[in-house]
């Protein structure tokens, strides 16, 4: 039997329901309905960790038209951050005589109500608005949310846009408004990106509301009849590898279900482009099964480095990284290098990108005066001193400007920082951030910001990973959800064994077991682990996660406790509010998000 009585005439891709659908079933067309577009500027990322609200900005439209907006500058009642007031342009002084939240929210949610609510990452702004109604004891509006970054991603390909910021997007749409990180502004080119998409929308049927629950459903049948190749597959985690009719690897992927994961490629779960490209020229899927979650995503890296499939984006070419390296000579130096060796130095990183070593370097160079050219020196020298000397951004030791002991005291500064301690590089810079900003040298002062984010999430990795390459082995163990124990060997930074005691199992002689057949891994120089930093980094997240018990360690497994990772969270919520965008490959659904009240 059919819905509501009506039988199903066919039931092939083009079967039809033989009933009068009802206007509900037909669904609200979208040229009729009012959506209330919402944009937030914040003092951070995180709404729970303390972050505050400093402008709501939005724009209310119906059928095309604007009906209204809505703008407050917000008294967030703290300092806004250097980092913030850089990236939006609203400093201490414009938000002193705005309205608080309290006020402010009040006037928006009456501005917004009766409206579909959209945001450009609605995430992030819905998130903090729902935040501080919480605070308020203020109920939730049932509002239906769209996600205008997620929608993008169903129709913009990277022959429009390289990715799907709003500042992209606004380009591709030709928006009468250039996003600038002022909240009325971007909720303006908001709107002209969300005419855009609901144009395209409309070119592939989408017309309703809840057609956009159904959009991504649209699998042609020919890729539907390809569902046979996850049927040989357990339902288990593992690494899956699709091959096409050479047996070429097109895609690395791991799950913790490998069936119901593969599957889901050739059903409405997976509607990416690429992917559908790929999984067209499948003809074999190949599944490795694994011990843990984390042996599948250890596999699955190490795979993709071999192999280097096409359609995957990332974690090709691991060995393409570069390091900052602070020489071991009379007269130390910072040079970008791209392999470490056993020679004594200091090295910082690896860093995926050249681009962010150089930011990093810059950095070291602001706040340390070492000499930056690459001459070798003697511990006497008489040569004249350079551009950078004469600057004052040179200790010069070239000229005999400066002794040895003084030079060396730099250089045990700059050590420390890279091992210990960056408070140094970090003051140094914020300080320099402040003054450009108060000159409102915001672009000089951005500069700045990049300079030293890169710096502290490269010292806080460098030290997070030498932490644990320097251990010849550590032990771990968590329960599952299962109620078994997984327990996982890393020597030298690198996974060498992974298992699940048996139920009922000796854990003693079973983890015993597991590390003798363990793999052997010799150590490997400097932060350099014994496999990627990729690697290492997915360990030290399983490590570092909720429930797991160390059950024997070779050596100390410390981190500095004055280390780069305590200012890794302001530089990542300051990222986090940068990154309105939602990548290509991301699989989240595009389907409006009722929230109750509550």
């Amino acid at each position: 039997m059919g819905l509501l009585g009506g039988t199903v005439r066919d039931q092939g891709p083009h079967a039809r329901w033989d009933v009068q659908r009802t206007f509900d079933e037909l669904g609200r067309p979208l040229r009729e309905l009012t959506f209330c577009v919402v944009d937030l500027e914040t003092t951070g990322g995180s709404a729970d960790g303390g972050s505050m609200i400093t402008e709501i900005g939005a724009v209310k439209v119906r059928g095309g038209e604007v009906l209204g907006e809505f703008q407050t500058l917000v008294n967030p009642h703290t300092a806004i951050p250097p980092f913030i007031a850089v990236l939006t342009g609203i400093t201490n002084s414009m938000v002193v005589d705005a309205p608080p939240i309290e006020s402010a929210l009040p006037a928006f949610l009456e501005f917004a109500t009766g409206c579909v609510l959209v945001a450009h990452n609605a995430p992030f702004d819905v998130g903090f608005l729902r935040h501080f109604a919480e605070l308020q004891d203020r109920p939730w509006p049932a509002f239906e949310v769209l996600d205008t970054a997620l929608m993008a991603r169903r129709v913009i390909t990277r022959d429009d846009a390289p990715n799907c910021k709003l500042s992209s997007l606004a380009k591709v749409f030709r928006s009468g408004t250039t996003p600038n990180h002022r909240a009325l502004a971007d909720a303006r080119a908001t709107v002209d990106v969300l005419h855009g998409l609901m144009e395209r929308l409309g070119g592939l049927g989408v017309h309703t509301l809840e057609e956009l629950q159904t959009f991504s459903s649209r699998v042609s049948p020919v890729v539907r009849r390809k569902r046979h190749l996850a049927e040989h597959l357990p339902h288990a985690p593992g690494v899956y590898l699709f091959r096409d009719d050479r047996a070429r690897v097109l895609y690395v992927g791991t799950s913790r279900d490998l069936r119901s994961r593969v599957r889901s490629y050739f059903t409405s779960s997976e509607t990416r482009s690429r992917m559908g490209e790929m999984v067209g020229l499948a003809t074999e899927v190949t599944g490795i099964e694994c011990a843990t979650p984390l042996e599948a995503e250890v596999r699955e890296l190490r795979l993709i480095a071999e192999h280097k499939p096409k359609y995957n984006r990332r974690s090709r070419f691991p060995e393409k990284v570069s390091f900052i390296k602070l020489t071991s000579e009379p007269w130390p130096r910072l040079s970008l290098v791209k392999r470490v060796v056993d020679d004594g130095a200091d090295y910082l990183g690896p860093f995926r990108s050249r681009r962010t070593a150089e930011q990093c370097l810059a950095a070291l160079h602001d706040t340390f005066p070492l000499r930056q050219c690459s001459d070798r020196l003697g511990r006497r020298s008489s040569r004249s001193p350079c551009v950078l000397a004469e600057m004052g951004r040179c200790l010069s030791p070239c000229d005999g400007s400066v002794d040895a002991s003084t030079y060396a005291a730099v250089v045990r500064q700059l050590r420390d920082s890279l091992v210990r301690r960056p408070d140094e590089v970090v003051d140094a810079i914020n300080r320099r951030m402040e003054s450009l900003a108060s000159d409102e040298r915001f672009e000089e002062a951005g500069a700045h910001r990049d300079r030293l984010a890169a710096f502290v999430r490269a010292a806080a990795r460098t030290q997070r990973l030498t932490a644990l390459t320097r251990l010849p082995e550590l032990v771990a163990a968590r329960r599952e959800d299962d109620g078994r124990w997984a327990v996982h060997v890393v020597r030298f930074g690198r996974l060498a064994a992974a298992g699940v005691i048996p139920s009922g199992g000796d854990a003693h002689h079973y983890v015993g077991s597991l590390r003798a057949g363990a793999e052997t891994v010799l150590p490997s120089p400097g932060p350099v682990p014994a496999a990627t930093a990729e690697e290492t980094e997915r360990i030290l997240r399983w490590l570092e996660s909720p429930g797991v018990r160390l059950v024997d360690v070779d050596g100390e497994w410390i981190c500095p406790v004055g280390g780069a990772s305590r200012h890794l969270a302001l530089h990542d919520a300051v990222n986090q509010s940068r990154l309105t965008l939602v990548p290509f490959d991301d699989r989240r659904s595009i389907s409006p998000v009722h929230q109750p009240a509550r």
